[in-house]
């Protein structure tokens, strides 16, 4: 079995790393009033270019930007909507509440309020920043953005204006039509490697988050098929050259995790409904439970990315134990249709996962080595 040319790669990352401190030292003093946010730009692109250096040194085939222009995976871009609100901020999103039902500490939520017609700012939101992050490199440079199910998981119907949106039918066809016109932007400018990020699908196989959708009035058994129906018409007009991919998160800010579950309440719907070219599944550890439910995943062209190697702690992995689960794995699911990755971003939240640079770096080398060893 031969490396592939189109994304997603055998080997391949999440897309979020590390931020330098002195970077984060900048973002603080931009919204104290001490630089200007053209400064703050010019210093992004300073680090960016030199993580660009660390992917490539990596043996990454797919770059990003390291999400360093974000403070958090979603909330940056999503509040670039126009008409979509809320009240969230790092700083006070940061202030971590317990959880005794889960046993751990748990992130205070960012709910996005729609208040009027929804649309994009002019230009776009990514169609800038990929144009800078592509002139620095030769390799495939992957975007990532927050998934359009984002927009309406945590607040459900009650966070969108019913004068504005009375019929949902109409909400999710906006919502759609923003992300087809920033993809065909993106197109035009070259990108061929999207990722959209989504914990609400993730979040679906876990018992109390599903008690949380029924709470808000929605069917957590249909909202798979729901949100399949928004991606695929959010990504319908895509040409043939850009891959779309979607990751699966549990929740990671400062190494914590906030769901847990396997994937069996979703994997049929989301496996053979959703027409995205990959699928990046967490299995770094018991709370994503077993491989059993990859046996859904359809013949074909559709990749299981699979995160074996964690980005929470800075134990590394044994290759052997790698290799071990990935052949678990296809027993489910043909190990052609099978790649690995780390089971997260680096750095989801500006503030960044417990572990050093140097085990970051490891980390990417240990899954870059390990799927060449698997499939040449």
């Amino acid at each position: 079995m031969a490396q592939r040319k189109k994304p997603p790669f055998r080997g391949d990352h999440v897309g979020s790393l590390l931020r330098p401190e002195e970077l984060l030292e900048s973002r603080t003093k931009m919204k104290a009033g001490q630089i200007s946010a053209e400064e703050l730009r010019n210093h992004e692109n300073e680090c960016i270019r030199e993580v660009i250096k660390l992917q490539e040194n990596a043996g990454l085939m797919s770059i990003t930007d390291g999400e360093f222009r974000r403070e958090s995976f979603h909330v940056d871009f999503i509040g670039q909507i126009k008409n979509v609100t809320s009240n969230w901020d790092i700083d006070r999103a940061f202030q971590l509440t317990k959880d005794d039902k889960a046993g751990k500490d748990k992130q205070m939520p960012y709910i996005p309020y729609i208040d009027g017609k929804m649309d994009r700012p002019n230009g776009g939101i990514e169609v800038e920043n990929y144009k800078f992050t592509n002139s620095l490199t030769d390799r495939t440079v992957k975007v990532t953005m927050p998934s359009p199910t984002m927009t309406h998981f945590r607040g459900g119907r009650e966070a969108i204006n019913k004068e504005v949106y009375p019929d949902m039918q109409d909400f999710f066809s906006d919502l759609a039509r923003l992300y087809r016109e920033e993809l065909a932007d993106l197109d035009s400018s070259g990108c061929t490697y999207v990722q959209f990020d989504d914990t609400n699908l993730a979040y679906l196989c876990d018992e109390k988050m599903r008690e949380n959708a029924r709470q808000l009035g929605e069917d957590p058994d249909e909202l798979p098929a729901t949100y399949a129906a928004l991606i695929n018409d959010s990504i319908r007009d895509r040409s043939d050259n850009m891959s779309v991919c979607i990751h699966l998160c549990r929740g990671n800010a400062k190494s914590r995790w906030f769901a847990s579950g396997g994937y069996e309440p979703v994997a049929e719907k989301m496996f053979n409904l959703t027409d995205v070219d990959g699928f990046f599944l967490e299995y770094d550890d018991e709370r994503s439970g077993g491989f059993e439910p990859l046996r859904f995943v359809p013949k074909g062209n559709k990749l299981v990315v699979l995160g074996l190697v964690t980005t929470k702690f800075g134990v590394i992995e044994s290759k052997d134990e790698l290799k071990r689960r990935v052949e678990e794995a296809s027993k489910y699911v043909d190990i052609d249709q099978l790649a690995l990755s780390p089971q997260c971003g680096f750095s989801s939240n500006a503030v960044g996962n417990l572990i050093s640079v140097d085990d970051q770096i490891s980390k990417i080398q240990l899954v870059m080595e390990t799927a060449e060893e698997i499939w040449g």
